[in-house]
């Protein structure tokens, strides 16, 4: 019997008689090719369903391991050192949840030397793509494959995108026998799922400040990656780890005319949505917005909530209450977020702040996230490149204008501000207007500064 790797799967050719493979996990007989078939993920339980079965077979060729000699020893804070524990334990399958600022790439680093097996690490974007690139050359000497951006070069220890990762995995996926996945959240949900159903590597590490909350996510996640093995949430950290913080939520009011059109809309989109959770009590955001779209009732109702946000992301007492706190902090690092990039071009226009968009190209970027460093520029305005991973340099004060994402949008905001120094009290100031649907997300949104999604450590 041999075992092959082909496109994202495993052939299981030339199978003897009086083998039910059948039987065997994740295995489907293909018609196409008269051979049984099995999801790449599958390999290690495949493995050893053979071993135990007694079943000889030609393995697939292994893999290269890292060279000792190529790491230096990674120093862990003792919540890291068990936060690797506990992914030992758990044979090497799992996620860790652990607040932004602190260290996640460094776990990582942790794993790949202590394990040394060849590594493919995914991230969402090509500003981590580069960000863990040069993360990995402090601690490691050997070559960095790099795929994303459009470079592919495969190396032992290779980094690429998810959006790289999924378009060639069917090449890539059986090279590896470590898979380690920063801001893992992003999976479970069905989007680029295949680029982690493709790859054999049996040890996978998620990496996340938020786990999904979503039954349905958190159980295929589980599937792909692993469960939750350990999770600290922001306030576990705080006032050592991570600096201590003050959380401070400004009620504003609408103004008569634009509560007047808050009003109007809202009505629209309330009574229909009111509809579907008497309906579906347990339903999701995204179930409702499948619902909605098939009619067009559905779609009036849509289109209301996208106008009751535009409504709200940048009111007049809003721009007051932003000018007011820009003047305070004036000798204060200031990250400002937006609910979208037409707010952050406005509140750029208005205060001459530079805007950090996915319009801003990289060089520009780190230009600029360098000026921040040394003082030259006091304050930043973003909507989203600010939110996943990007290391900004030490600041003091969060604005948040408006937000779209929900809790864990919140905490990587929040955690921009944690990196801890010499007597740093950080201030995250949240603009929300009293009687509008923002009251209940952010309640929602501070929930996940002091809690855990799960009892699991």
């Amino acid at each position: 019997m041999k075992l092959r790797f082909d496109r994202g799967t495993i052939v299981v050719a030339d199978s003897p008689s009086g083998v039910n493979l059948a039987a065997a996990p994740g295995v489907l007989w293909d018609p196409r090719v008269h051979a049984h078939r099995a999801p790449a993920r599958r390999y290690s339980d495949l493995k050893r369903w053979l071993h135990a079965s007694g079943v000889r077979f030609l393995d697939i060729s292994d893999r290269p391991r890292s060279a000792r000699e190529a790491w230096r020893g990674v120093d862990l804070r003792p919540y890291q050192e068990a936060a690797l524990s506990a992914w030992e334990l758990a044979d090497r399958r799992g996620v860790v949840a652990l607040p932004t600022g602190s260290g996640k790439t460094r776990l990582a680093l942790a794993a790949m030397q202590r394990t040394q097996l060849s590594a493919l690490c995914l991230v969402p974007t090509r500003v981590l793509l580069d960000q863990w690139a040069r993360e990995i050359t402090t601690v490691y000497r050997g070559p960095i494959g790099y795929y994303g951006d459009g470079v592919r070069r495969v190396a032992t220890i290779t980094v690429a995108t998810f959006e790289a990762a999924y378009r060639h995995m069917g090449e890539l996926g059986d090279r590896f026998d470590l898979l380690i996945v920063d801001e893992v959240h992003h999976f479970g949900g069905g989007l680029r799922d295949e680029a982690l159903e493709m790859a054999i590597a049996g040890a996978r590490l998620g990496l996340t400040a938020t786990p999904p909350r979503d039954a349905r996510a958190a159980t295929f996640l589980s599937e792909l990656v692993g469960p939750t093995v350990f999770e600290l949430a922001v306030a576990d950290l705080t006032g050592g780890f991570l600096a201590s913080f003050d959380a401070i939520t400004l009620f504003l009011d609408l103004s008569p005319e634009e509560r007047s059109a808050y009003t109007n809309v809202s009505a629209i989109f309330t009574g229909f949505y009111a509809d579907f959770r008497r309906a579906a009590p347990d339903a999701s955001w995204a179930d409702f917005g499948r619902y909605a779209t098939r009619s067009p009732a559905g779609r009036r109702a849509l289109a209301a909530w996208r106008q009751m946000r535009r409504l709200l992301s940048f009111t007049h007492a809003k721009r007051r209450a932003l000018r007011s706190l820009l003047e305070r902090h004036h000798d204060s690092k200031i990250l400002v977020f937006t609910a979208g990039n037409d707010t952050a071009y406005a509140i750029a226009r208005d205060h001459l702040i530079m805007p950090l968009t996915c319009d801003i190209g990289r060089r520009e970027r780190d230009d600029v996230l360098e000026r921040f460093r040394r003082g030259e520029l006091r304050a930043l305005v973003s909507a989203r490149v600010l939110n996943e991973g990007l290391d900004v340099p030490d600041a003091d004060v969060a604005i948040i204008v408006g937000g779209a994402l929900g809790e864990r949008e919140h905490v990587q905001r929040v955690g921009r501000l944690l990196r801890p120094s010499e007597g740093k009290r950080a201030i995250a100031y949240e603009l929300v207007t009293r009687n509008t649907v923002e009251v209940s997300q952010a309640r929602r949104r501070r929930r996940g500064l002091v809690t855990r999604s799960s009892g699991q450590l």
